[in-house]
């Protein structure tokens, strides 16, 4: 019996780690584009899910951004269905007409879709095929523009979805090894063609900035990056538990928030504080930027 090739072994891990402490229930759902990533996830998923005892589904999502992507899709239930997952679906969505870029378009789009499924369908959990390299391009973007710790931890490993739990098990495993995996076990994978678009910025990270950094630096700079992103994360859980409490310190009987108190938090504290604060008051997450944080903060501090 042959070995069983290394990237294909780390992927197969990564998902018996990712699924072994979810509760019974229903499916885990499998987000796939057909891309390399998604495609050794859902793969390894099919493999590991039923050695758990556990249901194991996909569901595709057609932005209709580029010609063919019907059969895309397609294609990729066609594949599910052929390995065993179950349920399969593919769903169409609307990328025109939403606010915000092109990319915060199609990424809101998809999110949304993928809530409805695994939401109807009752997942434990979805799964999306996130890699290190993902990682590092995100610390990467978010140095760039400036970003707080927030920013620089990246992806979590696992966040809420409307209720169901989204799992990225491949933080830890480089794009290279999904290509490899997709290799060794036939598959050919779908290459998106908005990944060599130079007007995205993380395109333009992935072709230009990373190769340029690793050769400058060495390979092991991806890993230092996503290091860093656990690293950043780990504290800042820290300090949002340390902002929970506060913020209950500090509210006052009216429905504000006592000046006075807040003023005297730790920075660090308070603007989490404040940032907690706002969104409980209706402000859109990705409409809160730092710059608004900031000027809440002069207001108690000024």
């Amino acid at each position: 019996m042959a070995a069983l090739a290394p990237p294909v072994a780390a992927i197969r891990v990564a998902v018996r780690r990712a699924l072994a402490d979810l509760p019974p229930g229903g499916p885990v759902l499998v987000a796939c584009s057909g891309g390399a990533d998604s495609l050794a996830l859902a793969a390894a998923t099919a493999f590991v899910a039923p050695r758990l005892g556990r249901a194991a589904g996909l569901v595709t999502v057609d932005h209709g951004l580029q010609e063919g992507s019907a059969r895309r899709a397609a294609a990729v239930v066609t594949w599910a269905r052929e390995v065993g997952l179950a349920p399969v679906e593919s769903v169409r969505v609307e990328v025109a007409g939403r606010p915000g870029g092109p990319e915060a378009a199609a990424r809101e789009a998809r999110y949304l879709a993928l809530a409805e499924v695994a939401g109807r369908l009752g997942a434990t959990a979805l799964l999306t095929g996130h890699t290190r390299d993902d990682q590092a391009e995100t610390v990467l973007l978010a140095l760039a523009r400036g970003a707080g710790p927030r920013g620089l931890a990246g992806m979590p490993a696992r966040r809420d979805l409307d209720g169901v739990p989204l799992l990225r098990p491949l933080l830890e495993v480089g794009r290279e090894q999904t290509r490899t995996a997709c290799a060794v076990l036939g598959l050919n994978p779908w290459e998106d063609p908005h990944n060599a678009d130079p007007s995205y910025a993380r395109a333009r990270v992935r072709a230009d900035l990373l190769p340029a950094l690793v050769r400058a630096l060495g390979p092991g700079v991806l890993d230092n990056l996503a290091r860093t992103a656990r690293l950043v994360a780990a504290d800042n859980a820290v300090l949002d538990e340390l902002a929970d409490a506060a913020l209950a310190d500090v509210r006052h009987p009216d429905g504000g928030l006592a000046v006075r108190a807040l003023a005297e938090l730790p920075p660090a504290v308070r603007g989490r504080v404040l940032h907690a604060w706002a969104r409980e008051l209706g402000a859109p997450p990705a409409a809160l930027s730092h710059r608004h944080v900031t000027a809440l903060d002069t207001l108690v501090t000024g």
